[in-house]
């Protein structure tokens, strides 16, 4: 994954009261680019689009068509399912420089899950038909998103066993780390970098929002955590790695 995170151009942009076009972002996708032959960089960069979403925004639905690859370039994203009771699951979260929603095309299905942006949000959109057409032509793209694909598989299959086989204050220390793991910490530290809703907390641990705020009121307590509204504060990761791993 590129470790590139363009939030300084979309900056600029902003100051400069300009909505970010596509040729300000594909200098920055070396990982896929890099990959691709002149021609097929062309074809690619003609067809490519750049879309906005507001906070809380739905990306796709579950049940939609997959018409393209997306590529997050700023912000976050969550891709989540609705279950029993309507309660929703986050599956996994998205961070730039991410690609995602092409796993239904290569298999000819329709999206069994939403995303929906975390916050203010921008995403390179490729159609997916131009994409399949390049990796056919392509091995080396074919292994990219083959890699993609299976680190994915990993990280579900670890947070299925996490999700299901720990306890509550296992589950709840395991989204903290996760979430320091995906979109790392803030200037001073300790700080997560992104400000969840404490129900969005709660559909990535798997409880209810009530025992969210119980169990992370209780990390406070125990000055494992700082919490200052949405804003965390990771003060003991040894010991949430701890009661993680004890589930």
């Amino acid at each position: 994954m590129a470790n590139f995170v363009p939030n300084n151009i979309i900056l600029k942009l902003q100051r400069m009261k300009r909505s970010p076009d596509i040729k300000d972002l594909l200098p920055h996708l070396n990982d896929l680019f890099g990959l691709l032959t002149e021609a097929q960089r062309v074809s690619l960069s003609k067809v490519a689009t750049v879309h906005t979403y507001r906070k809380n925004e739905l990306i796709y639905a579950s049940g939609d068509h997959p018409e393209d690859l997306y590529c997050l370039v700023s912000g976050k994203v969550k891709i989540c399912r609705e279950g029993i009771g309507l309660r929703t699951q986050i599956v996994r979260v998205i961070r730039p420089v991410e690609y995602f929603g092409y796993r239904p095309a290569f298999v000819g299905e329709n999206f069994v899950l939403s995303a929906i942006a975390f916050e203010p949000t921008v995403i390179v959109c490729f159609p997916i038909d131009v994409v399949i057409a390049v990796i056919k032509e392509n091995a080396q793209l074919a292994w990219f998103f083959m890699g993609k694909l299976a680190g994915d598989l990993g990280r579900a299959d670890e947070r299925t066993v996490n999700l299901t086989q720990k306890h509550i204050r296992g589950r709840l220390a395991d989204a903290l780390l996760f979430l320091k793991e995906s979109y790392g910490l803030e200037e001073d530290g300790y700080t997560l970098s992104i400000y969840l809703s404490r129900e969005d907390l709660a559909n990535l641990s798997n409880m209810t929002t009530s025992n969210a705020i119980r169990t992370l009121s209780a990390f406070a307590s125990e000055r494992l955590v700082a919490v200052d509204g949405r804003k965390i504060k990771i003060l003991e990761e040894e010991k949430l790695a701890k009661i993680s791993r004890m589930g």
